[in-house]
């Protein structure tokens, strides 16, 4: 049973006009490693970005009660992005029941969208 759908778009140059801090404090060192490999860094970044709002908004919460970092979107080897949780964002789920967390990512040289879908 589906728990939470949510979308979100993100303006690739708003991301490239992002400070380093920025980079710290919302993503991983797993995802900044991501970014650091990929030709086109700053979509991919864009599009994990979108992946955490729209997760939050599956949640039905927001950034609220959780870290963005605490919201890990990386690649399997051929390329299906999947979310990994850390801590309140973690417990958050499990509170809740949610035992599927389902990504779809995309991209054009302006903008980035996620769909993330939350399953019970």
């Amino acid at each position: 049973m589906i728990f939470g759908i949510g979308c979100d778009l993100c303006d690739i140059d708003r991301i490239k006009k992002a400070n380093e801090r920025f980079f710290i404090r919302c993503f991983t060192p797993a995802e900044n490693e991501l970014f650091v490999r990929k030709k086109n860094r700053f979509e991919t970044a864009a599009a994990n970005f979108a992946a955490k709002e729209a997760f939050s908004k599956a949640l039905g919460m927001g950034v609220c009660g959780f870290a963005l970092s605490d919201v890990e979107v990386l690649r399997s080897e051929t390329g299906k992005p999947f979310i990994k949780l850390y801590g309140n964002a973690e417990k958050l789920c499990r509170d809740r029941g949610i035992n599927g967390i389902f990504v779809s990512l995309s991209h054009t040289s302006d903008i980035a969208v996620a769909y993330v879908v939350l399953e019970l």
